[in-house]
């Protein structure tokens, strides 16, 4: 929806408009439609805005509520704002707006911090108590839109942009071993709250960070997903699941269809951006506009699944668009994506979902898409060995991580090097904490609450805001997510992964689209790494300034230039790449 940032000091100066003013243009791609900075003394808040929802200046931002002495920037939607809007005008108060943004506010001086468990939706906020100069900041329960933080000695500034932090300027922008640690061995991922930088941190997803005048803070996590069950839901058979997932999955696709402006479907023709079409067609939404994204095939590699998008958009009648992209406009499109990145990301397919979502946004403000469906249903092929492993960690580790520890040494500087292994052991306490016996149930919840807020949620933001465009993930719903997390993993895991969510599907998508191998997001260029591609990965790892910073040894990366596809991850991912794109964000953001 748009872009937020912040700067409150706590040392009696002043909060630098300058700082703040470069932050929100730098945001400007999140927030093509209006922009606004509002300060007083030692807080100051900014804004882009994306207009989705009460279009009207009433709603620009920030916006401040003189009467409750209230100023809040916002940035998401709250999908069930007009049902909290009646309950709070049933209390009393009165609204001058018909925006989300306005039912925030006036919620959290009605049932303070705790009315984030009131709102169905996607968020990260922040909002100044006049009278206390207090500052509470909170994000949604998975993290689905992005707030950075950035401490210095009397200061804290916040923002939706780790790049647009940077440009505020006087950021601790040394690289963090652990982080590197977990970019090269946990497929990129880096958990909340660190980043790859030691000066920036991000608000972990469930949180509500309350931040007194003087600094002090405390954090309060308010959702967690259990995947403990009764009896009586062990027992449940596999109809009357399917009954409950069906119903909450309407709920999930009508829920995000709240806007004042069309909403569209990014389809990949996969079962669950399939399913999401489909249920919004029975439930008689016309002339829905889907969007489809493919590339030129390479070492006899298909790189798009047409076949299947085509197969959808005639069956449902849907306004459809493909879009097929070029190897050469491929490479053109690399430094837009890598400066879109809000930390980097070594997935192939950020590169369609730039290029889709600049189409896509000539068209259409706002879209459902899938992710998520993989890690709350079970669709990965290294949940099946879980079930069967007398050790889950282990196993969990081999098919998941780039690189064990041992190997990390012969890849990454002496200067960078850890003792201990720190992704392992993050693994290895998340498998542990309380909430989830079952091991296939252990590696859901690490890869629905972590994984998938590090890579492919945070991935669609980065992407989709860089042209304006807001994606909605109605898999990530998360009362769908609670149910399907009671759920017995028997039933996920049966039909190649995803039974149950299938079973779903065929009531309502043709079959051909279901029993079909999976498929990924494919841009085999950057998987097969030659040609421009492998010249542009050797220029920027033989730079002076990568030569400089040294994060990796000189011998491995003779090895990787000599025969890039000699070393694919078990993911699938391609070292050259991983590594490249590393150094290539770095310097792009003047690091």
């Amino acid at each position: 929806m748009c872009g937020i940032c912040g700067e409150v000091t706590f040392d009696g100066s002043i909060a630098s408009a300058a700082a703040l003013g470069r932050i929100t243009e730098a945001m400007a791609p999140r927030g093509p439609d209006a922009e606004g900075i509002v300060g007083r003394g030692r807080v100051m808040f900014g804004h882009r805005r994306l207009s989705i929802i009460d279009l009207s200046a009433r709603a620009e931002q920030p916006m401040v509520d003189t009467q409750l002495g209230l100023t809040i920037v916002f940035n998401g939607c709250i999908y069930n704002y007009p049902d909290l809007k009646q309950t709070l005008e049933a209390e009393g108060y009165t609204f001058f707006a018909h925006s989300d943004t306005e039912v925030i506010l006036k919620a959290y001086h009605a049932w303070g911090p705790s009315c984030v468990e009131r709102f169905h939706g996607m968020f990260a906020f922040a909002i100044l108590e006049r009278d206390s100069g207090r500052v509470v900041l909170a994000r949604d329960r998975f993290g689905i839109k992005p707030l950075y933080l950035a401490e210095a000695p009397g200061r804290l500034r916040f923002a939706s942009s780790l790049p647009a932090l940077i440009a505020g300027g006087d950021i601790d922008t040394d690289i963090d071993r652990v982080a590197l640690h977990h970019y090269m061995s946990f497929h990129a991922v880096v958990p909340a709250p660190r980043t790859i930088l030691t000066g920036v941190r991000k608000l972990p997803p469930a949180t509500i960070r309350t931040i007194e005048p003087d600094g002090t803070s405390r954090d309060h996590v308010y959702w967690r997903v259990s995947y403990e069950r009764s009896d009586d839901e062990i027992a449940m058979p596999a109809d009357l699941w399917r009954e409950r997932l069906l119903a909450a999955l309407k709920r999930a696709v009508d829920r995000r269809m709240v806007a004042d402006v069309p909403v569209g479907v990014l389809l990949s023709g996969g079962v669950d951006s399939s399913l999401i079409v489909a249920l919004l067609a029975e439930a008689g939404q016309k002339d829905l506009k889907t969007f489809s994204i493919g590339f030129e095939a390479a070492h006899g590699e298909e790189g798009n699944e047409f076949v299947y998008s085509d197969i959808i958009a005639k069956e449902f009648g849907t306004d459809h668009h493909k879009i097929h992209v070029p190897s050469d406009r491929l490479m053109a499109a690399l430094p837009g994506t890598v400066a879109a990145m809000n930390e980097p990301m070594v997935s192939y397919d950020n590169v369609g979902f730039y290029l889709l979502s600049e189409e896509v946004s000539k068209h259409i403000k706002v879209v459902q898409s899938g992710q998520g469906a993989d890690e709350i249903f079970g669709g990965y092929h290294w949940y099946p060995p879980l079930a069967q492993t007398d050790d889950p960690l282990a196993e969990y580790a081999r098919v998941f991580f780039d690189r064990d520890h041992a190997k990390m040494g012969r890849h990454i500087s002496s200067e960078y090097m850890l003792d201990e292994d720190p992704s392992f052991a993050y693994v290895r306490d998340h498998f542990g904490l309380p909430g989830a016996s079952d091991p296939v149930d252990k590696a859901l919840r690490i890869d629905s609450t972590v994984m998938l807020v590090e890579d492919p949620v945070k991935r669609v933001d980065s992407m989709t805001m860089a042209w304006g465009l807001e994606a909605r993930v109605p898999f990530l719903d998360h009362e769908l997510v609670e149910l399907a997390a009671r759920i017995p993993p028997d039933h996920k895991l049966r039909d190649g992964g995803k039974g149950i969510l299938k079973d779903v599907a065929r009531m309502v998508v043709p079959s051909e689209v279901i029993d079909r191998k999976k498929g990924y997001f494919p841009v085999p260029a950057l998987k097969y790494i030659s040609g421009p591609t492998l010249d542009l990965c050797k220029d920027v790892l033989s730079s002076d300034r990568a030569k400089e910073r040294g994060l990796f040894r000189r011998d491995y990366l003779d090895q990787l230039f000599d025969d890039p596809s000699a070393h694919i991850t078990p993911l699938r991912g391609n070292e050259l790449w991983q590594v490249a794109l590393l150094e290539m964000w770095l310097q792009t953001n003047g690091v």
